[in-house]
């Protein structure tokens, strides 16, 4: 019992100071937003690697994700609610968490691995220490367009999300139901509130943020080489992954 607590309190103390690394990492960023515009095409570079890059996924996974939202949410209706309503029932869904979340999480496995293995790469190669020898700071030039970037870009994302997440939503409604695109798309305009989309991307900010944030922090902190590389890939996931579900619940206990 003594070593388990011994256990859970090295983790906590683990915790605690990971957490203080962090927030002085996105300190040091906000510091740097004041030379933004020197460093202007870095951050264009990371919003086409994070953004323009990441839209094929994103609008692959928006049209299912709508498509089995339309197909659940009919299923759920039957017998009770006319399916005159399907649209704004699919809508809203979509807006407020199919969309930011499913977007976040493609983005987790795409970005913030990807930014911890490239950074990690660095580090284990002593690049890191080569930039810091020519006096360039690695937050400067590698975290703050990558953060800055995720800020920016996952709303962006999150907005096609939105986009192919109705269309797919409508298209199975139309083909299984025979729903008319008036009565479908009517619903959807009787419920729609700027409120819910900006709640949705509002959740988008902060997870876009989340997940470069974290692919940063495991890559400047790899280790171990090439095999140190994959673990902290794979790290950088499943924190990021984390991180956006506790967030979107938050997030929702505020916004509503």
């Amino acid at each position: 019992m003594v070593k388990f607590v011994e256990k859970i309190g090295r983790k906590t103390i683990v915790l605690i100071k990971e957490t203080g690394i962090v927030f002085l990492m996105l300190w040091k960023v906000v510091r740097y937003l004041g030379v933004l515009w020197q460093n202007r095409h870095l951050v264009f570079t990371q919003m086409l690697e994070i953004g323009v890059k990441s839209l094929p996924l994103v609008i692959f996974v928006g049209i299912f994700a709508g498509a089995v939202a339309s197909v659940q949410t009919a299923y759920q209706l039957e017998g009770y609610i006319s399916f005159n309503y399907l649209g704004a029932a699919t809508s809203i869904a979509i807006f407020i968490e199919l969309g930011p979340v499913l977007t976040a999480l493609v983005a987790a496995g795409r970005v913030s691995a990807s930014i911890a293995a490239e950074i990690g790469t660095m580090k284990v190669t002593e690049q890191l220490d080569a930039l810091q020898a020519l006096a360039i700071d690695p937050i400067r030039y590698l975290a703050m367009p990558r953060i800055l970037s995720g800020f920016i870009m996952i709303p962006v994302l999150t907005i096609f999300a939105d986009f192919v997440g109705i269309l797919g939503a409508y298209v199975v409604a139309y083909l299984s139901l025979g729903l008319a695109p008036e009565i479908f798309f009517g619903s959807v305009k009787e419920f729609f509130t700027i409120m819910n989309v900006m709640s949705g991307l509002i959740k988008a900010f902060v997870f876009g943020g989340v997940t470069a944030i974290i692919g940063c922090h495991v890559g400047f902190h790899t280790e171990g080489g090439a095999e140190g590389v994959g673990k902290a890939t794979i790290r950088a996931f499943v924190l990021s992954s984390a991180l956006i579900l506790l967030n979107d619940y938050l997030l929702s206990v505020l916004l509503f």
